[in-house]
């Protein structure tokens, strides 16, 4: 998937002499091929993922047309003017992949100005040109021409190629099984489910359409103080690629942004750590290995500490999906800044670190517009993001303010950037909106360890609150540990960027722990972006160390694969049999005690350490009669610490197939016909009316049981239309308070009064007042009053929905 770097070394036995060849290597001129053979085979691992992932849309049912024209978007309207821009800001090429992965976020952030232009004067009907506003000026200018074809391009080897690409496909292969096979672009039936929160953001993908800034489609006018760049995102395919934006939603969007999540990744390792290998190694670190556990099935109301990096949040979390290649590239670019800074050890680990870095190119000045890029990108596509950051920044700027009693301004100048942007988000974006969190210490975690009856010792208690805190950190951080014989080598002696990336890692797991609210786990996902890269990084390097022959590479890969299959095949077979004599082991049989959740995990890993013991003690005896067993006992030790979350994708995988996810409620298709139907006989500034507020897990099946969630989302979704008042669950205002109840009642009253007793009077305030246009009837929630016949027109009926038109 691009060509390699000649000048970094390999990992294995030859590590030294590569580096040796590396030092002596020239630059590819032009990154030019010689033959065209010999440029296809470059490119082939990116032609095989893309073509795989084209093959797994077709299979789910996505037309031809629809992947032809997001490719275009894709090409024309985020990675080309993307990839320029990236081109004139860093200093020199290194990689032509580098320049794709960082170009294609840059062009993120370029179509959310594109964006606000566009649909701030009413021009989304040339949106397909927008990128004309780049191509010309770097056509026409002599000084930006150059961009179009730069030169000294270093190639990867193919094996890093093809393992880069095996992690595209890995995500995109895992995609299709667990949700675009699962899900139809459009309900089909009137019992088709869907998850709960998939309606609501489409419906703010299509507010963006016609809104700028954007406004709470469920209650016309609300604003919208939310991170909701995401949206935009999605609104521009549309515009662009004239596309359908359920079909960017259900099928397209996913799949693509997990790819460049992976490519960034992979890039932005290899870039701060000088060490190839640590980019494959931390993409599948941050998607193919997920939270540790012992529990099957692990549904939704099963996960013990918030969510999860990868079931359910890739792909119904879009905004989460969307902000992690931009986190990833802010990241980067800020860890460019900070790599070869004092601080780093001289003569020791560090200078080794220094010289392979060297073949690195820094990206200059530039850094500081990319990072300001990439951080004002980030403060509105997950408010998660940018605190991490900052305090990553802090952390390190306290560090080595303490290592050389100098104020670090390279730390300083980026934290002047993201703190700018964090500012600009929470008072301009969000307008001080919390969400609902708020700081509660171990809020989200002391269910685990209460003791109501006060009924326990202070010893068993302080037992209790111990091993709550070891079991979250082997949930969400056991895929960390690769970055401690990182730092035992370095014995803390680190470089700027290493303490950048540490400070982030602890800063995600920390809020988690401070700040109350389910939401609030979005913090720790945010730091695993730092953690996975001082984990590959000091996994690459006790690999290199080891300096495995073939033979040996062979055999951990296959060891490896073998573990992670037996373990996701026992959890599959065995995990209520396992909870069962977890839980009388520890006197709790009944599964009562405040901590039942966490005991088959904690058990699982307690039964898996004393293995690891053992098999120590195994192979040190071994290394005594086979010399090459010797000093790589640690390497295989470390790749199954980090392998032994991969199990809980494979049962993801296959739950899938056994259950639905816990949220999927019924859509039935009548009522998306009846919004689509809207959709195409409506205006973008025409209001809907409708008497659904509510989701109904029985589809209405008792039509008096009280409105209860407020979580009807479907009319502004597929209608694409702001509604006076329908689903008012997700408001700003309402989740910042707590409660339940909308806000104007006399509103609310009014907009029901319209179906089940209307007037003249009544539906004449609706349409010059609000704007409204249509009253759209959903039976099953109750049936309209006669009288609505007689004072507006009915235009649609199949049944189940009614659709009458204000005149």
């Amino acid at each position: 998937m691009g060509s390699t770097d000649s000048t970094a070394p390999t990992l294995g036995a030859r590590a030294a002499t590569a580096g040796r060849q590396g030092a002596d290597a020239a630059p590819e001129a032009g990154g030019a091929p010689h033959g065209t053979g010999a440029r296809l085979l470059r490119f082939l691992p990116a032609i095989a993922a893309y073509a795989l992932l084209a093959a797994l849309l077709s299979a789910a049912g996505t037309s031809a047309g629809d992947i032809a024209r997001y490719t275009f978007y894709a090409l024309w309207g985020v990675l080309l003017p993307g990839t320029l821009v990236f081109r004139a800001l860093r200093r020199r090429p290194h990689t032509l992949l580098e320049d794709l992965a960082f170009g294609a976020v840059v062009g993120l952030v370029l179509e959310l100005a594109a964006w606000a232009v566009l649909v701030g004067l009413g021009l989304q009907s040339v949106a397909t040109a927008w990128p004309l506003a780049v191509v010309i000026p770097f056509l026409a200018v002599p000084g930006l021409r150059r961009h179009w074809f730069p030169r000294s391009y270093r190639r990867m080897s193919a094996g890093w190629s093809w393992s880069v690409a095996g992690t595209v496909a890995i995500t995109s292969t895992y995609l299709y099984a667990v949700f675009l096979s699962r899900n139809p672009v459009l309900p089909d039936t009137e019992t088709t489910r869907q998850y709960i929160d998939l309606p609501y953001l489409l419906s703010l993908a299509g507010n963006a359409k016609h809104n700028m800034p954007l406004t709470f489609p469920q209650a016309a006018g609300e604003p919208l103080h939310y991170h909701w760049f995401t949206f935009v995102h999605m609104a521009m395919g549309d515009l662009v690629g004239h596309i359908d934006l359920p079909v960017i939603q259900m099928r397209l969007m996913v799949p693509a942004l997990a790819a460049l999540a992976m490519v960034i990744t992979a890039v932005v390792a290899h870039r701060l750590t000088g060490r190839p290998w640590a980019g494959p190694v931390a993409a599948l670190l941050i998607f193919a290995v997920g939270e540790f556990n012992a529990v099957y099935p692990n549904n939704t109301p099963s996960w013990t500490f918030g969510a999860p990096a990868v079931p359910l949040m890739s792909w119904a979390s879009l905004s989460l999906t969307y902000s992690q290649p931009l986190l990833m590239a802010l990241v980067g670019v800020i860890g460019d800044g900070l790599r070869g800074r004092p601080g780093a050890d001289p003569g020791g680990a560090g200078s080794t670190d220094a010289r392979r870095t060297a073949a690195v190119p820094a990206l200059g000045r530039g850094a500081y517009v990319l990072a300001a890029l990439f951080a004002l990108a980030s403060s509105a596509a997950k408010a998660s993001s940018l605190p991490v950051t900052l305090a990553g920044l802090a952390f390190a700027g306290l560090m080595v303010l303490i290592g050389t009693r100098r104020i670090p301004w390279t730390v300083v100048r980026f934290g002047a950037i993201v703190a700018g942007a964090q500012v600009f988000a929470t008072a301009v974006l969000f307008r001080f909106e919390s969400y609902g969190l708020e700081v509660v210490p171990f809020g989200n975690i002391q269910k685990y360890w209460a003791d109501p009856e006060q009924s326990r010792t202070a010893v068993t208690q302080g037992v209790i609150v111990g091993a709550t805190l070891i079991a979250f950190l082997l949930n969400h951080q056991l895929r960390m540990v690769g970055m401690i014989p990182l730092f035992w080598r370095r014995r803390f002696r680190l470089e700027p960027v290493q303490w950048f990336l540490l400070g982030g890692a602890i800063a995600g797991p920390a809020a988690y722990l401070a700040v109350n609210g389910f939401n609030s786990s979005y913090f720790t996902l945010a730091g695993l972006s730092f953690g996975v890269l001082l984990s590959a990084w000091g996994y690459a390097e006790v690999f290199e160390r080891a300096a495995l022959p073939a033979r040996g590479r062979a055999a951990l890969a296959v060891g490896t694969l073998a573990f992670v299959l037996l373990l996701g095949l026992g959890l599959y077979h065995y995990a209520d049999d396992w909870a069962l004599f977890a839980l009388e082991a520890v006197g709790d049989g009944k599964g009562t005690a405040s901590y039942t959740a966490l005991v088959p995990a904690l058990a699982a890993a307690a039964a898996l350490a004393g293995i690891a013991a053992v098999g120590g003690l195994l192979w040190w005896a071994a290394g005594r009669v086979l010399p090459a067993l010797r000093r790589r006992g640690g390497l295989v030790l470390l790749t199954a610490a980090l392998a032994a979350g991969a199990p809980s994708l494979l049962l993801d995988v296959q739950q899938s197939r056994e259950m639905p996810w816990d949220g999927a409620w019924p859509l039935p298709a009548t009522q998306v016909e009846a919004a689509r139907w809207v959709r195409a006989n409506s205006d973008p500034g025409d209001v809907l009316v409708t008497n659904t507020h509510c989701r109904s897990d029985t589809d209405y099946a008792d039509p008096s049981a009280p409105c209860w969630n407020s979580l009807s989302f479907y009319l502004s979704a597929y209608s694409e239309r702001s509604v006076l008042v329908e689903g008012w669950a997700y408001s700003p205002r309402l989740m910042s308070e707590k409660s339940g109840t909308f806000w104007d009642q006399p509103l609310l009253a009014l907009n029901d009064a319209a179906v089940y007793a209307p007037t003249a009077e009544v539906l004449g305030r609706l349409r010059d007042d609000h704007d409204v246009r249509y009253v759209v009837v959903n039976r099953k929630t109750g049936p309209e009053s006669p009288a609505l016949k007689t004072l507006a027109r009915q235009v649609f009926d199949n049944g189940r929905m009614a659709v009458y038109e204000l005149s």
